[in-house]
């Protein structure tokens, strides 16, 4: 698909157009208007607001810690419904460019994929930029997956069937995790990826199709990047999955990509590379949708079918 488009404000679904008209009207500040720590502050009211209200009940919700190698403690949810036997995971990781989100920001989304893939979620505050540069987000992403699997089943978790996932930069952590585990020897059942970051560049056709007035700019983008990661480590594969230099033999993939998305390319292009190694590929394009859809539940239904998408996906991939 090339995003190549004469008029690409004509491609947006009308609920997108509305919703893009409400955020300018209300005059939304630029995220690289602000600093880190305010735009996070920002994101963390101002990104719920979109979402479903009130959020979608789920059985077990439990707030827990996670040591990783230097010494922290992660925090991390657990979502889950009511179930006798262990119950298959996904670890989530939150998008935000490394720079914002946090578990509120994808507190529906992770009871979303619970309720719909019939698993438990563990979403993972990893920490942040700047005051965390490039790989600390990495590395405690790895360091929870494989405390998850060592002590995964005091939380009543099957840990022979894990999945890994995110949205946008948390799409990053869990491709760069389906590559470690895959070179650690630890069978995943998928890789669930939300218009991921799979290139450390902003110079894809979709990056200037899409670059300006869709609600994530190419500015934006470059913002997040100089506060996690130093030019000269853009292109390690850690930080830009699609460098690795082998992908054959990673978790299966099911990718959710918007159409409308500076990012889309980046997905295409990451979602061709798995294919062209052997990799099993779901790919799902929604029309019409901007990077960031699967948070707005409340203002864009094409939230709703996402959700439900990747729960058919993830419950697929546990069966298997």
């Amino acid at each position: 698909m090339s995003s190549h488009h004469i008029n690409p404000h004509s491609l947006l679904a009308p609920s997108v157009r509305l919703l893009i008209e409400r955020i300018t009207r209300a005059g939304r500040p630029p995220m690289e208007a602000l600093t880190a720590q305010q735009a996070r502050a920002f994101y963390d009211i101002g990104g719920p607001m979109l979402d479903l209200q009130p959020p979608p009940k789920v059985d077990r919700v439990q707030d827990i810690l996670i040591p990783v190698r230097d010494g922290h403690t992660c925090q991390a949810r657990l979502y889950a419904p009511k179930s006798d036997a262990a119950l298959p995971m996904l670890l989530y990781f939150h998008g935000g460019g490394f720079t914002v989100g946090s578990l509120i920001t994808h507190d529906v989304l992770c009871r979303q994929l619970s309720r719909h893939g019939h698993c438990a979620v563990v979403s993972l505050d990893y920490r942040l930029a700047p005051e965390y540069r490039f790989p600390t987000a990495q590395h405690d992403a790895w360091d929870t997956l494989l405390w998850l699997q060592a002590q995964g089943a005091a939380l009543g978790l099957d840990t022979s069937r894990i999945a890994v996932g995110g949205d946008s930069a948390g799409g990053t952590l869990a491709a760069v995790c389906a590559l470690m585990a895959r070179d650690a020897g630890l069978p995943l059942a998928l890789q669930l990826l939300l218009y991921p970051g799979c290139t450390g560049r902003s110079n894809l056709t979709s990056h200037h199709t899409f670059g300006k007035g869709f609600l994530l700019d190419t500015s934006t983008i470059e913002w997040f990047f100089d506060h996690y990661i130093v030019e000269a480590d853009r292109d390690d594969w850690r930080f830009a999955p699609i460098n690795a230099p082998d992908h054959s033999g990673v978790a299966p993939a099911w990718f959710g990509l918007a159409e409308c998305d500076p990012l889309v390319d980046g997905g295409m292009a990451y979602a061709d590379t798995l294919r062209m190694a052997g990799v099993p590929v779901d790919l799902e394009l929604y029309r019409g949708m901007i990077h960031g859809f699967a948070t707005m539940g409340r203002a864009l239904p094409d939230a709703l079918r996402l959700h439900a998408d990747a729960g058919r996906a993830l419950k697929h991939a546990f069966e298997s």
